[in-house]
């Protein structure tokens, strides 16, 4: 069931907003017994902004705690008790994959958008896609790829993967990108949270490991990070040798 969004509550003779809203209290622990499902979160809110408000405090970040709790520990670590972006964007990036349109971020490549039932984010993986001189101080979780089989034309099947900076505006990546002077893409924003996008191939920064991570050849891969610290990128995956295939069924 899709509900238009309502930025305020308009109290007519069909809003439940005149019968007073449910305490938080009542709402979060009926979320807690669905197990933070996003599509009661989502759902919730469209209804006004008063459940919106709620929902971006209270209920996706409870949801990112709920899908991966050692992440969520480690970014909050220095203290903070909020995420760059937002809980709600970072709840997108957890279980949606952004895919590309045509003429887009990724140029010719064309795969909508879709949600994924669970996806691994790694610490140890993100240090792949850090250049040299950022991996002591910065820290980066990147997701396994989204495999997209026979996507990629004649070059092979395509992989989508994203992540999420801790502590972005402090980080060695950030300055790097403001020191080397990279441009924002003209037209193109983030898919989570709409802020705008560097890119690590214009400004030379993707090191040679993040393609041995992937398992991916080394001049297919491009990403970008925002101002918030999201990462999202594409790549054409390494076909799996004999011995590979084997080895997955033994």
């Amino acid at each position: 069931m899709i509900i238009a969004k309502q930025y305020r509550c308009i109290h007519s003779a069909t809003c439940h907003c005149t019968k007073g809203h449910v305490s938080e209290e009542v709402l979060f622990l009926m979320v807690q017994h669905l197990n933070w499902n996003p599509n009661v979160i989502a759902t919730l809110s469209c209804v006004c902004k008063w459940f919106d408000d709620l929902a971006k405090r209270i209920l996706w970040k409870e949801f990112c705690r709920a899908r991966a709790p050692k992440m969520m520990c480690d970014l909050q670590s220095s203290g903070s008790h909020s995420v760059d972006g937002s809980w709600r964007a970072l709840g997108k990036l957890l279980i949606y994959c952004s895919g590309s349109s045509k003429g887009g971020l990724f140029n010719d490549v064309q795969i909508p958008g879709h949600f994924v039932h669970r996806t691994r984010f790694s610490r140890t993986s993100g240090r792949s896609f850090l250049p040299p001189q950022c991996r002591t101080d910065d820290i980066l979780y990147v997701s396994d790829p989204c495999e997209h089989l026979d996507k990629g034309g004649e070059d092979g099947d395509l992989g989508f993967f994203r992540g999420i900076f801790k502590s972005f505006s402090m980080s060695k990546v950030r300055k790097l990108l403001i020191k080397k002077g990279t441009s924002f893409h003209p037209t193109e924003v983030c898919p989570y949270c709409k802020a705008k996008l560097w890119s690590m191939l214009q400004a030379r920064m993707i090191p040679p490991s993040a393609s041995c991570r992937l398992g991916a050849y080394e001049d297919s891969i491009e990403y970008y990070v925002c101002l918030n610290g999201h990462m999202l990128g594409v790549c054409t995956l390494l076909p799996l040798s004999d011995s590979d295939g084997a080895s997955e069924f033994q």
